[in-house]
């Protein structure tokens, strides 16, 4: 078995992209209310700052900010990942799910890098409201609804 090393810096400011296993997919965008009662019940438990959040069909980028003297980011996405599992119907699993309790829905790993300064944090924001645009969905990042970009948008 793999052995990741995760850096463990507490109050860190963190980049991920979480994807379903079947990247064709769009349970995401047609159960966002899941996904965001999820988020919602784990930030109560575990707080964390959004700073940027895009959900597409398949996947997902956002951009948490955890609380000083925390760096337990696993444990967040564990949680959210389980509890928005557990609230669709079970699909096709292999063995390897059973054997771990999985409902095989969500990639086992997700893909983390830690913000290093001002410039990185912008491009990664940036990374995620243009993600739509990239994926070909809409033409301009405030197209598409499920985007941070609607909260952090000027008025």
């Amino acid at each position: 078995m793999s052995s990741y090393r995760r850096p463990r810096i507490a109050g860190a400011t963190i980049f991920f992209t979480v994807n379903l296993a079947d990247r064709r997919s769009d349970i995401l965008v047609r159960h966002v209310d899941f996904l965001r009662t999820a988020i919602r019940q784990t930030k109560a438990e575990r707080p964390f700052r959004i700073d940027a959040f895009v959900v597409l069909p398949d996947h997902l980028h956002c951009v948490w900010t955890l609380p000083s003297g925390d760096c337990d980011y696993s444990l967040r996405w564990r949680l959210i990942k389980a509890r928005f599992s557990r609230v669709l119907p079970k699909g096709a699993t292999r063995s390897s799910h059973d054997r771990r309790g999985e409902r095989g829905l969500w990639q086992r790993r997700f893909w983390e890098h830690h913000i290093r300064d001002r410039r990185d944090f912008d491009a990664h924001v940036g990374y995620c409201w243009n993600n739509p645009v990239k994926h070909g969905y809409v033409e301009k990042p405030e197209d598409w609804r499920l985007s941070s970009i609607h909260r952090n948008a000027a008025p």
